[in-house]
Protein backbone atom coordinates (compact mmCIF):
# COMPACT_ATOMS: atom_id res chain seq x y z
CA UNK A 1 0.00 0.00 0.00
CA UNK A 2 1.04 3.55 -0.25
CA UNK A 3 0.64 5.43 2.83
CA UNK A 4 0.99 9.11 3.92
CA UNK A 5 1.48 9.86 7.26
CA UNK A 6 0.72 13.33 7.74
CA UNK A 7 2.84 14.17 10.71
CA UNK A 8 5.05 11.79 10.52
CA UNK A 9 8.27 13.13 11.81
CA UNK A 10 7.04 13.59 15.46
CA UNK A 11 6.57 11.75 18.06
CA UNK A 12 3.86 9.23 17.63
CA UNK A 13 3.78 9.33 13.90
CA UNK A 14 7.36 8.56 13.52
CA UNK A 15 6.32 5.30 15.69
CA UNK A 16 3.81 4.47 13.14
CA UNK A 17 6.18 4.99 10.33
CA UNK A 18 8.63 2.28 11.47
CA UNK A 19 5.58 -0.25 12.05
CA UNK A 20 4.60 0.46 8.53
CA UNK A 21 7.93 0.40 6.70
CA UNK A 22 8.70 -3.00 8.72
CA UNK A 23 5.61 -4.17 7.01
CA UNK A 24 7.31 -3.14 3.44
CA UNK A 25 4.50 -0.44 2.90
CA UNK A 26 5.46 2.54 0.78
CA UNK A 27 5.33 5.56 2.65
CA UNK A 28 5.43 9.25 2.40
CA UNK A 29 5.78 11.52 5.51
CA UNK A 30 4.38 14.92 5.42
CA UNK A 31 5.36 17.55 7.88
CA UNK A 32 6.32 20.78 8.68
CA UNK A 33 8.61 20.00 11.60
CA UNK A 34 7.60 22.56 13.67
CA UNK A 35 7.19 20.02 16.37
CA UNK A 36 8.12 16.96 14.62
CA UNK A 37 12.22 16.43 14.05
CA UNK A 38 14.41 15.38 11.28
CA UNK A 39 15.91 12.71 13.88
CA UNK A 40 12.46 11.08 13.42
CA UNK A 41 12.78 10.49 9.27
CA UNK A 42 13.87 7.51 7.85
CA UNK A 43 15.50 6.89 4.58
CA UNK A 44 13.18 4.62 3.55
CA UNK A 45 10.52 6.95 3.40
CA UNK A 46 10.11 9.96 1.21
CA UNK A 47 9.43 13.18 3.16
CA UNK A 48 7.65 15.96 2.09
CA UNK A 49 7.75 19.43 3.80
CA UNK A 50 4.43 20.53 4.06
CA UNK A 51 1.72 22.48 6.09
CA UNK A 52 -1.82 20.92 6.80
CA UNK A 53 -2.46 24.46 5.95
CA UNK A 54 -1.30 24.69 3.06
CA UNK A 55 -4.14 22.76 0.81
CA UNK A 56 -2.59 23.59 -2.70
CA UNK A 57 0.85 21.51 -1.23
CA UNK A 58 -1.70 19.18 0.29
CA UNK A 59 -3.37 18.52 -2.70
CA UNK A 60 -0.47 18.14 -4.82
CA UNK A 61 1.42 15.17 -2.26
CA UNK A 62 -2.38 13.54 -2.90
CA UNK A 63 -2.19 13.24 -7.12
CA UNK A 64 0.43 10.56 -6.75
CA UNK A 65 -2.27 8.39 -5.06
CA UNK A 66 -2.71 6.93 -2.21
CA UNK A 67 -4.12 3.95 -0.25
CA UNK A 68 -4.29 5.37 3.16
CA UNK A 69 -3.71 8.92 5.37
CA UNK A 70 -2.75 8.38 8.88
CA UNK A 71 -2.74 12.07 10.62
CA UNK A 72 -0.98 12.97 13.51
CA UNK A 73 -0.59 16.67 12.60
CA UNK A 74 -2.21 18.53 15.86
CA UNK A 75 -1.13 20.71 18.07
CA UNK A 76 -1.80 19.01 21.34
CA UNK A 77 -1.39 20.98 24.28
CA UNK A 78 -4.07 21.38 26.14
CA UNK A 79 -3.25 24.07 28.70
CA UNK A 80 -2.34 25.56 25.90
CA UNK A 81 -4.85 25.56 23.37
CA UNK A 82 -6.74 27.39 26.07
CA UNK A 83 -4.84 30.37 25.38
CA UNK A 84 -4.25 30.17 21.69
CA UNK A 85 -7.55 29.45 20.43
CA UNK A 86 -7.03 30.62 17.47
CA UNK A 87 -4.05 28.81 16.33
CA UNK A 88 -5.27 25.26 17.92
CA UNK A 89 -8.61 26.08 15.76
CA UNK A 90 -6.71 26.96 12.57
CA UNK A 91 -3.77 24.41 13.01
CA UNK A 92 -6.24 21.58 14.08
CA UNK A 93 -10.20 22.18 12.71
CA UNK A 94 -9.24 23.93 9.02
CA UNK A 95 -5.68 22.23 8.85
CA UNK A 96 -7.76 18.85 9.67
CA UNK A 97 -10.54 19.99 6.62
CA UNK A 98 -7.98 20.78 4.40
CA UNK A 99 -6.13 17.17 4.23
CA UNK A 100 -10.00 16.15 4.70
CA UNK A 101 -10.72 17.61 1.32
CA UNK A 102 -7.66 16.61 -0.36
CA UNK A 103 -7.65 13.22 0.61
CA UNK A 104 -11.17 13.01 -0.77
CA UNK A 105 -10.10 14.91 -4.22
CA UNK A 106 -7.49 12.86 -4.74
CA UNK A 107 -9.47 9.63 -4.35
CA UNK A 108 -7.97 8.15 -1.20
CA UNK A 109 -10.18 5.69 0.33
CA UNK A 110 -9.02 5.43 4.11
CA UNK A 111 -8.16 7.97 6.45
CA UNK A 112 -7.13 7.31 10.12
CA UNK A 113 -7.72 10.19 12.85
CA UNK A 114 -5.38 10.77 15.92
CA UNK A 115 -8.07 11.34 18.37
CA UNK A 116 -7.95 11.82 22.04
CA UNK A 117 -9.51 11.16 25.30
CA UNK A 118 -9.87 14.46 25.98
CA UNK A 119 -13.02 14.39 24.11
CA UNK A 120 -14.57 13.01 27.14
CA UNK A 121 -13.78 16.23 29.10
CA UNK A 122 -14.29 15.82 33.38
CA UNK A 123 -15.20 12.28 33.90
CA UNK A 124 -18.57 10.96 34.97
CA UNK A 125 -17.21 7.43 35.74
CA UNK A 126 -14.65 5.35 35.33
CA UNK A 127 -13.06 3.24 33.36
CA UNK A 128 -14.34 5.67 30.43
CA UNK A 129 -15.81 3.75 27.84
CA UNK A 130 -16.66 4.88 24.36
CA UNK A 131 -20.77 5.80 25.43
CA UNK A 132 -19.20 7.79 27.87
CA UNK A 133 -20.50 12.01 27.41
CA UNK A 134 -18.11 14.10 25.25
CA UNK A 135 -17.89 17.08 27.04
CA UNK A 136 -14.44 18.13 26.64
CA UNK A 137 -12.96 20.94 29.04
CA UNK A 138 -10.46 22.95 27.06
CA UNK A 139 -10.29 23.95 22.95
CA UNK A 140 -7.88 21.05 22.49
CA UNK A 141 -10.87 18.50 23.04
CA UNK A 142 -13.02 20.70 21.11
CA UNK A 143 -11.27 20.58 18.35
CA UNK A 144 -10.35 17.05 18.06
CA UNK A 145 -14.87 16.21 18.21
CA UNK A 146 -15.44 18.55 15.90
CA UNK A 147 -13.15 16.56 13.44
CA UNK A 148 -15.09 13.40 14.80
CA UNK A 149 -18.39 14.94 14.24
CA UNK A 150 -17.18 15.62 10.74
CA UNK A 151 -16.01 12.26 10.07
CA UNK A 152 -18.94 10.52 9.47
CA UNK A 153 -20.54 13.23 7.18
CA UNK A 154 -17.47 12.79 4.36
CA UNK A 155 -17.97 9.41 4.63
CA UNK A 156 -21.59 9.53 4.24
CA UNK A 157 -20.88 12.11 0.96
CA UNK A 158 -17.63 11.21 -0.15
CA UNK A 159 -17.55 7.25 0.89
CA UNK A 160 -14.16 8.02 3.48
CA UNK A 161 -14.05 5.49 5.23
CA UNK A 162 -12.40 6.25 8.54
CA UNK A 163 -10.47 5.20 12.29
CA UNK A 164 -11.13 7.41 15.50
CA UNK A 165 -8.75 6.40 17.64
CA UNK A 166 -8.74 8.00 21.04
CA UNK A 167 -5.63 7.93 22.99
CA UNK A 168 -5.08 8.74 26.94
CA UNK A 169 -1.83 9.54 28.18
CA UNK A 170 0.63 8.19 25.55
CA UNK A 171 4.33 7.44 26.51
CA UNK A 172 7.24 5.43 26.42
CA UNK A 173 9.41 5.20 23.23
CA UNK A 174 10.34 2.75 20.59
CA UNK A 175 11.36 -0.95 22.59
CA UNK A 176 13.91 -1.58 19.99
CA UNK A 177 15.57 1.87 20.18
CA UNK A 178 15.78 2.61 17.00
CA UNK A 179 13.51 6.61 18.13
CA UNK A 180 15.60 8.74 19.77
CA UNK A 181 14.15 12.20 18.18
CA UNK A 182 12.86 13.97 21.43
CA UNK A 183 9.60 16.21 21.63
CA UNK A 184 10.44 20.22 21.24
CA UNK A 185 8.16 20.84 23.75
CA UNK A 186 6.83 18.96 26.20
CA UNK A 187 4.20 18.68 28.83
CA UNK A 188 3.14 15.28 30.08
CA UNK A 189 4.60 14.12 33.68
CA UNK A 190 6.96 11.03 31.78
CA UNK A 191 9.38 13.02 29.54
CA UNK A 192 9.23 16.30 32.33
CA UNK A 193 10.84 13.67 34.56
CA UNK A 194 13.20 12.61 32.13
CA UNK A 195 14.00 16.06 31.23
CA UNK A 196 14.95 16.65 34.95
CA UNK A 197 17.43 13.19 35.33
CA UNK A 198 18.69 14.72 31.85
CA UNK A 199 19.34 17.97 33.41
CA UNK A 200 17.34 19.37 31.16
CA UNK A 201 15.17 21.22 33.50
CA UNK A 202 15.59 21.34 37.29
CA UNK A 203 12.60 19.77 39.03
CA UNK A 204 9.07 18.13 38.59
CA UNK A 205 6.10 19.92 39.97
CA UNK A 206 3.66 17.46 41.66
CA UNK A 207 0.29 18.53 41.37
CA UNK A 208 -1.48 17.71 44.47
CA UNK A 209 -1.33 14.68 47.18
CA UNK A 210 -4.85 15.19 48.46
CA UNK A 211 -6.41 12.98 46.21
CA UNK A 212 -8.85 9.72 46.76
CA UNK A 213 -6.33 7.71 45.38
CA UNK A 214 -3.95 5.00 47.07
CA UNK A 215 -0.75 7.74 47.38
CA UNK A 216 -2.69 10.77 47.23
CA UNK A 217 -1.24 11.96 44.16
CA UNK A 218 -3.16 12.06 40.70
CA UNK A 219 -3.90 9.05 38.37
CA UNK A 220 -3.48 8.05 34.82
CA UNK A 221 -3.97 5.73 32.07
CA UNK A 222 -0.73 5.41 30.10
CA UNK A 223 -0.29 3.73 26.65
CA UNK A 224 3.12 3.17 25.29
CA UNK A 225 3.53 4.44 21.86
CA UNK A 226 4.47 0.69 20.80
CA UNK A 227 1.25 -0.30 21.73
CA UNK A 228 -0.35 2.73 20.17
CA UNK A 229 1.18 2.13 16.76
CA UNK A 230 0.10 -1.57 16.83
CA UNK A 231 -3.07 -0.57 17.41
CA UNK A 232 -2.96 2.14 14.41
CA UNK A 233 -1.62 -1.16 11.36
CA UNK A 234 -4.50 -2.77 12.99
CA UNK A 235 -7.70 -0.24 12.70
CA UNK A 236 -6.01 0.36 8.52
CA UNK A 237 -6.63 -2.99 8.05
CA UNK A 238 -10.03 -3.68 9.97
CA UNK A 239 -11.93 -0.28 7.94
CA UNK A 240 -10.08 -2.08 4.46
CA UNK A 241 -11.48 -5.81 5.19
CA UNK A 242 -14.34 -4.53 6.80
CA UNK A 243 -15.56 -1.60 4.44
CA UNK A 244 -16.40 -0.66 8.17
CA UNK A 245 -15.69 2.87 10.19
CA UNK A 246 -14.56 3.01 13.84
CA UNK A 247 -13.70 4.79 17.06
CA UNK A 248 -12.53 3.33 20.04
CA UNK A 249 -10.03 4.06 23.23
CA UNK A 250 -6.78 2.78 23.27
CA UNK A 251 -5.78 2.83 27.10
CA UNK A 252 -3.86 0.23 29.22
CA UNK A 253 -7.05 0.14 31.69
CA UNK A 254 -4.32 0.49 34.35
CA UNK A 255 -3.82 3.64 36.11
CA UNK A 256 -0.23 4.75 37.65
CA UNK A 257 0.17 7.78 40.23
CA UNK A 258 2.31 10.46 39.79
CA UNK A 259 4.34 9.21 43.09
CA UNK A 260 4.33 5.75 41.69
CA UNK A 261 5.88 7.25 38.11
CA UNK A 262 8.36 9.73 40.17
CA UNK A 263 9.78 6.48 42.26
CA UNK A 264 9.92 4.72 38.92
CA UNK A 265 11.74 7.68 37.29
CA UNK A 266 14.18 7.44 40.52
CA UNK A 267 15.26 3.97 40.72
CA UNK A 268 15.35 3.18 36.87
CA UNK A 269 17.72 6.44 35.67
CA UNK A 270 19.47 6.58 39.29
CA UNK A 271 19.15 10.54 39.50
CA UNK A 272 17.54 12.13 42.13
CA UNK A 273 14.50 13.76 40.07
CA UNK A 274 13.80 17.09 42.80
CA UNK A 275 9.99 17.34 43.06
CA UNK A 276 7.96 20.30 44.34
CA UNK A 277 4.88 19.58 45.96
CA UNK A 278 2.61 22.40 44.94
CA UNK A 279 -1.34 22.57 44.78
CA UNK A 280 -3.87 20.67 42.78
CA UNK A 281 -4.51 21.85 39.15
CA UNK A 282 -7.93 23.26 38.77
CA UNK A 283 -10.22 21.01 36.91
CA UNK A 284 -7.71 18.11 37.06
CA UNK A 285 -9.73 14.72 38.02
CA UNK A 286 -8.18 12.54 40.85
CA UNK A 287 -8.22 9.25 38.24
CA UNK A 288 -8.99 8.94 34.98
CA UNK A 289 -8.47 5.21 33.33
CA UNK A 290 -9.66 3.60 30.38
CA UNK A 291 -11.58 0.85 28.83
CA UNK A 292 -10.21 -0.47 25.67
CA UNK A 293 -12.69 -3.29 25.64
CA UNK A 294 -14.08 -2.34 22.33
CA UNK A 295 -10.00 -2.63 20.89
CA UNK A 296 -10.01 -5.53 21.84
CA UNK A 297 -12.85 -7.04 20.72
CA UNK A 298 -13.00 -5.40 17.76
CA UNK A 299 -9.07 -5.23 16.72
CA UNK A 300 -7.83 -8.24 18.45
CA UNK A 301 -5.51 -5.31 20.12
CA UNK A 302 -3.96 -5.41 23.72
CA UNK A 303 -1.65 -3.45 25.68
CA UNK A 304 1.70 -5.15 26.08
CA UNK A 305 3.99 -2.68 26.75
CA UNK A 306 2.52 -0.77 28.75
CA UNK A 307 3.49 -1.60 32.02
CA UNK A 308 5.37 1.08 34.21
CA UNK A 309 8.31 -0.48 33.93
CA UNK A 310 8.75 -0.35 30.07
CA UNK A 311 7.23 3.35 29.75
CA UNK A 312 9.85 4.73 31.82
CA UNK A 313 12.79 2.44 30.63
CA UNK A 314 11.99 2.74 26.84
CA UNK A 315 11.74 6.42 27.84
CA UNK A 316 14.92 6.52 29.55
CA UNK A 317 17.28 4.69 26.87
CA UNK A 318 15.98 7.90 24.51
CA UNK A 319 16.53 10.79 27.41
CA UNK A 320 19.66 9.55 28.40
CA UNK A 321 22.10 10.38 25.52
CA UNK A 322 20.89 14.18 26.16
CA UNK A 323 22.96 14.11 29.84
CA UNK A 324 23.98 17.79 30.74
Amino acid sequence: MKILVVGGAGYIGSHVVLDLLERKEEVTVYDNLSTGTEKNLFPEARFVKGDILDSGRLKKTLQAGFDAVFHFAALKAAGDSMTAIEKYCLNNISGTINLLNAACECGVPNFIFSSSAAIYGEPVYVPIDEKHPLEPVNVYGFTKLEIERLLPWYHRVKGLRYACLRYFNAAGFDTRGRITGLEKTVTNLLPVLMEVAAGMRPAVQVFGTDYPTRDGTGLRDYIHVTDLSDAHLKALDYIRANKQNLAVNLGSENGITVKEMLEAARRITGRPIPAEIVGRRPGDPAAVTASSAAAKQILSWEARHSDLETLVRTTWEAYKQYCR
